[in-house]
């Protein structure tokens, strides 16, 4: 396992980090504490959790592993979503996340959490109330390091720029959802990151699983799998990306750098993503051992030039034109000695 800085913070993490929203849903408590065991024993040393993952079970599951297993865990969790059905059980204010950080500390059975990350942009909560809760709770001691996921480029900055006017602790991280599929974050989001010193965490790798070759595109799927269970699931939906070019030929990419090496096509997945600019660490969602093992053969696996541009060239999101493509991308640098040239 290769490791980096959370950030611009000087902890560090490994560049695989293990997220437990299958847990307490998917994947049952023992399930669970073999893939943190498992985990751990390859040198992982990030656990991603939230209080809305299995409605607070995944958090549970992940305190009762910690009681015993704690040792040198980062750990991170969110806090936004609803907890409850009365209209202060959701957002970012004061009131729910006060509510949201303690409920979150005592599922999982610590004083402290390392990283606590704003789950999503709350558009009624005035930004400077939800800042200043967590530059309160760097103060208290409850945790180390504030977070952001599901930002846009516009939001994230603009929270950055108050806590900078502010004097209050920079945030260090933004998760956002990032993979072969999904590469626009790359336009706005991955710039203003870099810019503000924040590191990516990214969900969804694999692409809710269309990464990893299990899907046909000829048939609609079937059995104990995410889209077998809902074909039309979320982000991911078969009956969407099924009749996509532009997925047709990033897996068949995929495929066949998988198949001239000899390993799996989630990890090449993997390997494409872990060397993205501004890359913290990589999010790895398992329902099983079994997955949880194949993901972790990437550990230490990187692409070549070759290979990575070659799947650069099939996933290009085609932006159409200014500013993020044809001229745009040229009038973002300049020769240092001018001139019309």
């Amino acid at each position: 396992m290769e490791y980096r800085t959370l950030g611009a913070s000087g902890a560090v993490v490994s560049t695989y980090a293990l997220g437990t929203m299958t847990f307490g849903s998917e994947t049952d408590e023992a399930g669970a504490h073999a893939q943190l065991d498992r985990y751990v024993e390859a040198g992982g040393n990030f656990v991603d959790t939230a209080d809305v993952y299995s409605a607070g079970v995944s958090e549970e599951i992940v305190g009762r592993w910690l009681a015993k297993k704690r040792g040198d865990v980062v750990l991170a969790t969110k806090g936004r979503f609803p907890t409850g059905d009365g209209p202060n059980d959701v957002g970012t204010s004061r009131r729910h996340l006060r509510k949201a950080l303690d409920g979150s500390l005592q599922r999982l059975g610590v004083e402290h959490i390392d990283l606590y990350q704003l789950h999503a942009w709350d558009p009624i909560t005035p930004l400077e109330e939800t800042l200043s809760f967590l530059e309160d709770a760097v103060r208290a001691g409850k945790i180390s390091y504030g977070g952001l996921s599901n930002f846009t480029g516009w939001q994230l900055q603009k929270a950055c720029d108050l806590i900078a006017y502010r004097g209050w602790s920079p945030l260090v991280t933004l998760q956002p959802q990032y993979n072969l599929l999904v590469r626009e974050i790359e336009w706005e989001i991955v710039p203003a990151a870099q810019e503000n010193g924040l590191g990516l965490l990214p969900w969804s790798p694999l692409g809710g699983g269309w990464l990893t070759g299990k899907y046909s595109f000829d048939e609609e799927p079937s059995g104990s799998t995410r889209l077998g269970e809902n074909p039309d699931r979320g982000v991911e939906s078969w009956y969407r990306r099924s009749r996509n070019q532009r997925v047709r030929d990033v897996v068949d990419a995929v495929r066949e750098i998988a198949e001239a090496r000899g390993i799996s096509m989630a990890q090449v997945a993997l390997a494409w993503l872990v060397d993205r600019p501004a890359m913290t660490s990589v999010i790895l969602g398992a329902r099983t051992l079994e997955q949880l093992d194949d993901n972790l053969a990437a550990a230490d696996l990187h692409l070549t030039a070759d290979e990575t541009a070659k799947l650069d060239e099939a996933s290009d999101p085609g932006a159409a034109d200014y500013p993020y493509g044809g001229p745009g991308v040229a009038q973002r640098g300049r020769p240092i000695a001018g001139g019309r040239s």
